[in-house]
């Protein structure tokens, strides 16, 4: 079940410093424990080297490189290096996000694009690159990880954040359409309220620094009573990976411990 045994998935983002697991991370050791080769992009050596360490210490294979996804170059040459390694691109899981607090009052225009660029270009510009090349290999999985943010407001000022998320998960429905005859699926993780590193960044930007205040507010959200883990969302985006997943496309699997649900 859910082996990927001969495969190479990509996975943008897989860098975490320690400690903890972020979720690119978790996704990343995920894959190569079901026995995919993984090809991971990071613009962060020393955290790109913790997810090399931790897939290689499981007896993975990782090819690492470092980078700005949001680059068109950039991103030509890494697939290009990636297809390299075994003559196809199997998974490709596109993690990058990050999140910026403001309205759009609030957010200057520098700060609005960066958003977008980080949140949903990064996804255009890896795909325009895989995706010829799944077609060409008549088969290929896509698994973007969007954010709950995209569906609700979930508490946070973070507009354009939750617009590139919004985008994201339409991207995935409209070339999911588009490539489905061609033998590639698209599909989306909706994470909610994840316990990774992130949360002090974000209890930096949103709550002054507090941190436990913010985990408790967040843990008070979900109707579970508790946040996810990076492993939650590597569980999903393994079966969107997976041959097991061959007949579903165009969709989206929430992580959320039921928070969307509570808030339709």
């Amino acid at each position: 079940m859910l082996s990927l045994d001969g495969k190479l998935a990509v996975v943008t983002g897989c860098g975490t410093r320690p400690p903890g697991w972020g979720n690119g991370k978790a996704i990343a050791v995920l894959l190569a424990h079901q026995g995919a080769g993984v090809a991971g992009i990071d613009r962060d050596h020393e955290a790109l080297g913790e997810t090399r360490r931790a897939v290689e210490s499981e007896g993975g294979s990782f090819h690492a490189t470092v980078g700005d996804v949001t680059d068109a170059d950039t991103i030509g040459a890494f697939v290009e290096e990636c297809h390299a390694l075994s003559g196809r691109i199997d998974v490709l899981v596109n993690n990058v996000g990050r999140s910026a607090p403001g309205g759009p009052v609030e957010l200057a225009p520098d700060a609005w694009q960066d958003q977008l660029d980080v949140n949903l270009t990064s996804a255009y510009l890896m795909c325009r690159e895989v995706l010829p090349l799944m077609e060409r290999q008549a088969g290929g999985s896509i698994v973007n990880i969007a954010s709950v943010a995209g569906l609700r407001y979930i508490g946070k000022p973070q507009v354009a954040y939750a617009a590139a998320k919004a985008a994201l998960m339409q991207f995935t429905r409209t070339t999911a359409v588009i490539y489905a005859s061609r033998g590639v699926r698209l599909n989306c993780v909706v994470p909610g309220l994840i316990d990774t590193p992130l949360v002090q960044r974000l209890a930096d930007l949103y709550a002054g620094g507090d941190l436990e205040g913010f985990r408790r507010r967040r843990e008070a959200q979900v109707p579970m009573g508790h946040m996810g883990n990076a492993w939650d969302v590597a569980h999903a985006a393994l079966f969107l990976a997976s041959d097991e997943a061959r007949y579903i496309t165009g969709t989206e699997i929430r992580v959320d411990g039921g928070l969307t649900a509570a808030t339709a």
